[in-house]
Formats: structure tokens, sequence, C-alpha cells
């Protein structure tokens, strides 16, 4: 298990996302692509975002990221959706006649949490990790 590590922090978070095209056009070929990819890469760097893994379709793109614990999925996805839709108009101005509205991604998006550690792997260890005592549970059943 590979943990990353902050000035007051250790951390592993892993997040899977999908996220399409607006009406699902396939746009997402050749130069699109790349620069797609490129400022994907980009935006992540910046954010100390890192890309585990990705792969870009013809309208869609699945990343799997490992992002600090300051950052939101909604937020890791508002800045790659934004700055990517603002650069991919400006790099390729034919984009703008087939999307009038200036919106390049579709609204959504999915989103999942990946890794090693299972909700019963957490149970077991603090089963137990201690002596049980009445002041140290938290459950607020009553014995």
């Amino acid at each position: 298990m590979e943990y990353r590590y902050g000035s007051h922090t250790v951390f592993k978070i892993q997040y899977h996302f999908v996220f399409v095209t607006k009406y699902r056009y396939h746009v997402l070929k050749g130069d699109v692509a790349l620069k797609a990819r490129e400022l994907i890469r980009q935006t992540c760097q910046a954010f100390e975002i890192e890309i585990l893994k990705g792969v870009v379709s013809k309208d869609h793109i699945h990343i799997l990221v490992s992002a600090p614990p300051t950052m939101a999925p909604s937020e890791i996805m508002r800045r790659i959706k934004g700055r990517t839709s603002t650069k991919l108009f400006e790099t390729f101005p034919g984009l703008k006649k087939r999307y009038w509205g200036r919106h390049f991604w579709a609204r959504g998006y999915f989103c999942v949490t990946s890794g090693e550690v299972t909700d019963e792997m957490i149970k077991h260890y603090l089963e137990h990790h201690f002596e049980p005592r009445a002041e140290d549970n938290f459950r607020t059943e009553a014995p």
C-alpha cells in the first residue's frame, strides 16, 4: 500500500471518474484527444492530483486519481472540466460551431472511491484495537 504525505497528513484517497462530452458527441479524436489529455495532466499536476491511470475514448474520459484530502471530488471535476473546456475551445475554434452554448462537457460525472481497505477490515481493526471501555465506545445504542 503506497501512502502519500502532506505536512500533517498521511493519506491514500483514490477516485475513479468518468465524464462525457455534451450530447455524447464523438469529438475526442486525434489532436482534440491529445490536447484534452495534456490539459487534464497539467490541471492535475497543478493541484497535486496524481493520475494513476486514464483512458480517452471518443465521447468520454475515465481517470483514476489520487487526490489530497483537502480536495472534494466535486472540486476536482470542476477544475478539470472547466479548464479543459476553456482551453479546447481556444485551441480548436471549430468546436464552437458544434457546441454553440460553450459547454464542452455534459453536466454530470460518475465518481467512485477506490482502495484496498474494506469496511470489514476497518470494523475488525476497531473491534480489536484496544480493550473496550464504556467511554471509548462511539456507538449510540444502549448496552
